[in-house]
């Protein structure tokens, strides 16, 4: 890892299933914490890296299931650690539905080539 390079977490939520607001925050935690452990494994540094400066977190939106597995198979191509939710069916939603996907932490340079186009949830 280069000194000075950004780093970051994104976390990406699906809009199309109007989850509560309160299921919705369950489902961006699962998907930051399930990322971060991903990029545990991946490179250690980068994750302790990220978290000595302050955990930076961006949280955007997809309207599909679709979009967000594009996304996720996008960023385990290029080997960008990352991790998909997928519901236990307990409260709002069916089992196995695919709710957000957590990216990173990781080179903020690396994610913006897939999440540019994002807006902000």
């Amino acid at each position: 890892m280069e000194r000075g390079e950004e780093l970051k977490q994104v976390i990406i939520i699906r809009k199309d299933l109007n989850m509560g607001l309160g299921k919705t925050v369950a489902q961006g935690s699962h998907a930051s914490l399930m990322s971060y452990l991903e990029a545990v494994k991946t490179d250690g540094k980068i994750a302790s890296a990220w978290i000595a400066a302050g955990e930076k977190k961006i949280v955007l939106k997809v309207e599909s299931e679709e979009a967000l597995k594009r996304l996720s198979d996008a960023f385990k191509y290029k080997k960008i650690p990352c991790a998909l939710v997928t519901d236990a069916g307990l409260t709002e939603l069916p089992p196995g539905t695919v709710t957000a996907l957590g990216i990173g932490p990781w080179r903020s340079s690396e994610i913006d080539v897939f999440t540019s186009g994002l807006k902000l949830l």
